[in-house]
């Protein structure tokens, strides 16, 4: 239990792989009323940060994956006999 008691004692140390020159800027609650809106705040890894590089894209993209996979779900459970023949 050293462990735990050692790292209470240490809690509010920075760690050494953190580089305070680039820690300088931050802003405290910068994004706490967009959270608090419900708005969803997502990491992205870097190669789909490069992909998507704003919320629109991102927004588009997934609204586009949703449509395909809602239309993919109904012809899924349409039975290939009931499927409607076009007349012409």
């Amino acid at each position: 239990m050293a462990i735990k008691s050692e790292a209470a004692n240490n809690s509010d140390d920075l760690r050494p792989e953190y580089d305070l020159a680039r820690l300088k800027g931050g802003v405290r609650g910068k994004y706490y009323k967009q959270a608090a809106a419900g708005t969803n705040l997502v990491l992205l890894e870097p190669e789909v940060a490069r992909a998507f590089p704003d919320s629109s894209s991102v927004n588009r993209a997934l609204r586009l994956l949703q449509e395909v996979a809602t239309k993919s779900s109904r012809s899924a459970r349409t039975p290939a006999g009931a499927r409607r023949r076009a007349t012409g």
